[in-house]
């Protein structure tokens, strides 16, 4: 079995660095513009390309491209390369062409995925702009996770996942440099958010030039759809793409219907989702992202046995990382709320309704983190059709409920919805991973994951308190919450750790020293 516990540090510490600076950006934009109209404008611009951004770019391209490329991998290098630059210019021709035609359509897409805006005067008219501004990013962030597949192929983790760290640096940049620029000019200056997205997009994509020559990719000047290789990742392209696609409606639906509730819902939604995916990106996604090449080289090389062991072992590893952080993360919400956002035009109002959100979305992070892992299973097997259909009914379970939820707790109902229909979609494709390497004993998992909501619960219970007197007896200062915080995670780790042993849960000391050794 290949230990991905080094491919999963190198991919985490990439992340951290990332997800740090997207918390930095999160907070520039929290203080620079708050929550109101053009906070929501631009969240919902922002989310007609990224509704695509995930069939053109990273789970899509790389559950289709990496089995595939792997393959060729084990052939030679030219066909490997020959195979990388056919899927670069073929992204290149087809989602440009897209590119253009979001730009001309932009003022119809708005009126779709942001129906409720146009009650507020100027707020639809300022989400079209938004959205053909930010619409190229769409190409920028496609050709960034062509590269992260191929490097992923190579076995290297750390600079496709540090990648978007220069993706946050320049949506910092950019809109704190030109916000008095804008506002002297009489232009609402959240379109220095927006440019700072689409510079940011490129430099993604930029950044990872120099590896990939590293790493012995050479261009080659050739796009033939007609390729078999070409083919073969096109018959796993569009089942991903369908079901992801699935998952975009529901984020459609889901913006249509929260531009319905009361305003500023969907910026206290989107400054959650911002925080919870803090967790899921460094662990949740690291481990899916590792195990994808891994799972595919084994099926290469038809070591069946090889890739049940990693199963097993990297659900263990997803759930250690993820039960914990995300428990914590839940009972220190409003605290860590406080920290990032609470400042400038960022309120307490804001703090209260962003915590309440942000600890219904982090129950789910375990469920997201284990789904991505478990379909990378399906993938490297070169079926892409089941975690589809799994993806359909959790979709449609998410829209019922959230249908049916909002009505009593208002935006509350979104984040719920998530958790749940993550959670299905993970138990289906558990009862469905037999068809592809035979019986399996889940108890024992089950177990394992119920052990370690004790442990973290017990962790997170005694870090709240912990945050609660040293905030009463010392104040509020930003360093004395910045040291808080510290402390009280600190201390909420040790005792989930501390449990964890007691509890007879020995896989975690294993995972604790094969991720901190060098």
């Amino acid at each position: 079995m290949a230990d991905i516990t080094k491919g999963v540090r190198a991919f985490t510490v990439g992340t951290a660095i990332s997800r740090v600076l997207g918390l930095v950006r999160e907070s520039v934009f929290a203080y620079l513009f708050g929550a109101g109209r053009s906070t929501d404008a631009f969240n919902a611009a922002f989310r007609i390309p990224n509704l695509l951004r995930d069939l053109f770019a990273e789970t899509a391209l790389s559950a289709a491209f990496v089995p595939i490329l792997s393959e060729q991998k084990h052939q030679s290098r030219e066909q490997e390369n020959l195979l990388a630059s056919n899927i670069f210019n073929i992204l290149l021709l087809v989602v440009g062409i897209i590119v253009i035609f979001g730009i001309i359509l932009a003022p119809y897409l708005t009126k779709i995925i942001a129906v409720g805006f146009g009650s507020i005067p100027n707020k639809l008219a300022l989400t079209t702009s938004l959205t053909a501004v930010m619409f190229p990013f769409l190409l920028f962030v496609a050709l960034a996770a062509w590269a992260m597949g191929y490097l992923n192929t190579e076995r290297e983790f750390f600079v496709p996942s540090l990648a978007p760290a220069f993706f946050n640096i320049f949506s910092i940049a950019v809109p704190v440099l030109f916000y008095s620029y804008l506002i002297n000019r009489g232009v609402d200056p959240i379109f220095g958010m927006a440019f700072g997205v689409l510079l940011g997009g490129l430099m993604q994509f930029l950044t990872q030039i120099p590896v990939l020559f590293k790493k012995g990719f050479r261009y080659k000047l050739y796009l033939n759809f007609s390729d078999p290789y070409f083919k073969k990742i096109l018959v796993l392209f569009i089942p991903v793409a369908m079901g992801l696609a699935a998952s975009r409606i529901n984020v459609a639906v889901d913006t249509i219907l929260i531009s319905l509730l009361e305003e500023r819902s969907l910026t206290w939604l989107n400054y959650a989702f911002r925080v919870m995916y803090l967790p899921l990106g460094l662990f949740g996604v690291a481990v899916g992202t590792v195990t994808l090449p891994t799972f595919s080289h084994y099926v290469a090389q038809e070591k069946f046995d090889e890739v049940r062991t990693t199963l097993f072992d990297s659900l263990k590893l997803v759930f250690f990382l993820t039960v914990s952080s995300a428990v914590i993360i839940a009972f220190l919400s409003s605290p860590i709320t406080r920290l990032i956002y609470e400042r400038g035009m960022f309120t307490a109002l804001d703090t209260i309704a962003t915590a309440q959100a942000l600890i219904l979305y982090v129950i789910g992070i375990p469920f997201i983190a284990g789904l991505r892992n478990v379909a990378a299973l399906f993938y490297a097997y070169k079926d892409a059709k089941t975690p589809m259909y799994a993806s359909f009914v959790a979709v449609g379970i998410h829209i019922i409920l959230a249908l049916v939820l909002m009505r009593i707790i208002g935006f509350r109902a979104f984040p719920i919805a998530t958790t749940v229909s993550s959670f299905i979609n993970l138990i289906i494709l558990i009862k469905l991973i037999p068809r592809k390497i035979g019986a399996i004993e889940i108890a024992p998992l089950i177990r394992y994951f119920i052990l370690l909501v004790i442990a973290a619960t017990a962790g997170g219970v005694c870090g709240m308190i912990v945050n609660n007197l040293v905030a009463a007896k010392f104040g509020g200062s930003f360093l004395i919450q910045v040291g808080n915080i510290i402390i009280s995670g600190v201390i909420a780790s040790g005792l989930f750790y501390s449990i964890c042993l007691i509890s007879g849960l020995r896989e975690v000391k294993d995972y604790v020293k094969r991720l901190l050794k060098g």
